[in-house]
């Protein structure tokens, strides 16, 4: 099934320590006044704050329209990494952060990998594979909008820090 899984990647550099940038991202309740895309959070379950097994339900504006869809944390590396899971309409995705340190403070990355699971209908195995291109590039294009926002309330903070 490997042609039916897409992935995309992106990088932002960030004026700001690793410990604001990862404060910024596993804060779930604060999300939505940070990127702009999250229009509703509501958790679902598991551990309080961000670990493994939490669970919560993200609405937000894609392509025009809203999507909810129920997430949960699968791993967590304290200021480095995390992956997070969500299944929809016949798909699993894969979504991480990363972190490095920089010279100018933060190499934030986002992957993206979606990928038909066994529920997936022939029609949706069609729509994409004939969609998965745009589809990457929608995404890239939303992933860039949320890291860029992300690094404006990062470089906010450290400069309201320092």
């Amino acid at each position: 099934m490997a042609e039916q899984a897409w992935s995309v990647s992106t990088t932002v550099d960030i004026a700001a320590p690793v410990e604001v940038v990862w404060d910024i991202i596993t804060d779930l309740d604060g999300s939505q006044d940070v990127i702009s895309g999250i229009l509703g959070i509501e958790r679902l379950g598991g551990p309080d704050g961000y670990a493994v097994g939490t669970r919560w339900r993200e609405t937000r504006k894609m392509f025009g329209k809203e999507a909810t869809e129920d997430m949960e944390v699968a791993t967590v590396e304290p200021m480095s990494a995390t992956t997070i899971t969500a299944s929809s309409h016949g798909s699993d995705y894969l979504s991480g952060f990363t972190l490095e340190s920089s010279a100018a403070g933060t190499t934030l990355t986002m992957d993206f990998t979606g990928m038909m699971n066994a529920e997936a209908s022939g029609s949706s195995k069609l729509m994409a594979r004939l969609m998965g291109p745009l589809g990457a590039s929608a995404t890239r294009k939303a992933m860039q909008t949320d890291l860029e926002e992300i690094k404006a309330e990062a470089e906010r903070r450290a400069l309201a820090t320092s």
